[in-house]
């Protein structure tokens, strides 16, 4: 153990002397050897102490290196999924470099700056160490559709730190978090910044994105909170926003019927985006049984494929 610990101080001061490149060959070799030897549990310690120093310095591309074997070196112990494991994924994710950008920064970012490439690559290096970790912790044991405390750091993280003012990279993990009212400040600040013509629309997507789930509480959390962030003054109102208050409604009951009726009476407001339309078939499904096959099933069905089965 003392070896072991050595070892690891001895590394993290080559990483902090800005020996990088070398620092990292090292972690490697070290890690070639605990596994050659079957000692998962010191690979694990090397690794996660590696990703994190790396990070720190905000080696991204060394940092996500050893986060992904990681992740890898879980499966091939076959350790279980338990809060301890989490803990030890998270503290990787939470050695992540950030840039203090504010909604109008990124908004108005040149996509050839130095600083959007830079964003970019620490984005990219997080989405990919994340979909890894969650999808272990899906086929260790842990939650269905992953930890929703993993879905809410990756959410956050790629509506603060994506270089654009980009919501969809982030909304399926929102509404994967448990965190309805996170989600309605990211809406906010996406529609009074962005947004603002179609600002029902984008509500509208978001809410019926939530129920896709079969999530009627947060989907209602999630309006209510909306509505008390921008005021009765801002809250849209419209006729598809009337929709949206009945469904939730309807959704309440096993009332089959009368969401085909309401579909019907609100199919021109529904036809300003197709994507509503296969949101609400898989809706259908999900609560009421309907059999479809549409374009959102099978998005929903690669995207769950990222992580495991839905």
């Amino acid at each position: 153990m003392i070896c072991r610990m050595q070892t690891l101080q001895k590394l993290e001061k080559s990483v902090d002397a800005g020996n990088y490149y070398e620092a990292q060959q090292m972690y490697k070799t070290v890690y070639a050897r605990y596994v050659a030897a079957k000692n998962y549990g010191a690979a694990v310690d090397l690794l996660q102490s590696g990703a994190s120093v790396q990070l720190r310095h905000a080696q991204v591309t060394c940092g996500v290196e050893l986060g992904n074997l990681l992740v890898e070196t879980l499966g091939k112990a076959n350790m279980k999924y338990d809060t301890t494991v989490v803990e030890r994924i998270k503290s990787v994710v939470l050695s992540f470099p950030r840039a203090d950008m504010s909604v109008s920064d990124r908004k108005s970012m040149a996509k050839t700056s130095e600083a959007y490439l830079a964003a970019k690559t620490r984005v990219e290096g997080f989405y990919t160490f994340m979909r890894a970790a969650i999808r272990w912790c899906i086929e260790a044991g842990g939650p269905r559709r992953g930890p929703p405390e993993l879905h809410d750091i990756l959410a956050e993280y790629m509506w603060t730190q994506y270089p654009e003012l980009e919501l969809n990279k982030a909304s399926p993990h929102f509404v994967r978090s448990g965190q309805p009212e996170k989600y309605a400040k990211a809406l906010i600040e996406y529609m009074n910044e962005w947004d603002r013509e179609e600002m029902d629309l984008t509500l509208a997507r978001s809410v019926l994105l939530y129920l896709t789930l079969g999530n009627l509480k947060d989907a209602n959390r999630l309006v209510n909170e909306v509505r008390r962030g921008l005021g009765e003054k801002n809250y849209p109102n419209s006729p598809l926003m009337q929709f949206i208050k009945y469904l939730l409604l309807t959704l309440e009951r096993d009332a089959l019927p009368l969401l085909h009726s309401l579909r019907e009476s609100y199919k021109d407001h529904l036809g300003r985006d197709s994507t509503l339309i296969e949101y609400l078939d898989a809706i259908a499904e999900k609560f009421y049984g309907v059999q479809h096959k549409n374009g959102l099933q099978r998005m929903l069905g690669d995207f769950m494929k990222m992580f495991a089965s839905e």
